[in-house]
């Protein structure tokens, strides 16, 4: 009879322990069922946004890799094209390529006082640019371009906006270097003929590459070789 008093408090005290730990772990439970639930209805979401970004990133890296593959060959033909260029200029050395009223004989007497310092600007502009003090170049070349302005000289203005266009290439101004390659396209137009187009569509070419834009840049090396196969 004592086994028996003690057993029944005992299980007793058992079984509401078990009633006490069983509560807060079925609330746990279906706290968890909860959460799953919303975890399981957000699945399909979160695998759609998962795939798109894996389909966008995947198109970027091909079309990355076939403006490279299609740029890479565009350098191929250029090289081509310098090659055949340098052979032609090999075997007729003093073949000149500048239009017609472009060169100045070295006999010519430069009377405007004007004309002279545009000159003057201009081999300063290009010494300074060889030396690559490309600040004092760009001054020279600006004043340069100011002066063929005034003097309605399409030529020299031409000379002068590639020799701005280069200055800034050189210092990693690729944006406003852009800017004077195309103003000498623009006064191509404006004239009605093509001197210097060639080498701005180089330029703008490269400027282009610099920034990251290849498929801008393939178009201008499209240009590019279509004019040394011309020349």
């Amino acid at each position: 009879q004592e086994n028996k008093r003690v057993g029944i408090p005992t299980m007793a005290f058992l079984v509401s322990n078990a009633l006490m730990l069983s509560t807060p772990l079925k609330a746990l439970a279906e706290t968890c069922e909860a959460d799953n639930s919303v975890f399981n209805m957000n699945m399909p979401l979160l695998l759609a946004v998962a795939l798109i970004g894996a389909t966008v990133g995947g198109l970027l890296a091909r079309q990355r890799r076939g403006e490279l593959e299609r740029m890479n060959e565009q350098l191929r033909q250029i090289n081509t094209a310098l090659r055949r260029q340098a052979k032609i200029e090999s075997y007729a050395p003093t073949l000149s390529y500048a239009p017609v009223g472009g060169r100045i004989p070295e006999t010519e007497v430069i009377v405007d006082p004007k004309k002279q310092e545009l000159i003057s600007r201009l081999k300063s502009g290009k010494n300074f640019l060889r030396n690559q003090e490309l600040e004092k170049a760009f001054l020279e070349f600006k004043t340069a371009l100011e002066l063929a302005q005034n003097l309605k000289d399409p030529i020299e203005e031409k000379k002068a906006a590639r020799g701005l266009g280069a200055s800034l290439q050189r210092q990693g101004k690729y944006r406003e270097a852009i800017k004077y390659h195309s103003m000498v396209l623009a006064i191509s137009e404006r004239e009605g003929e093509d001197s210097g187009n060639t080498e701005a569509y180089g330029a703008i070419a490269d400027c282009y590459t610099e920034l990251g834009d290849l498929e801008r840049a393939g178009k201008f090396y499209d240009k590019y070789i279509s004019g040394l196969e011309t020349d």
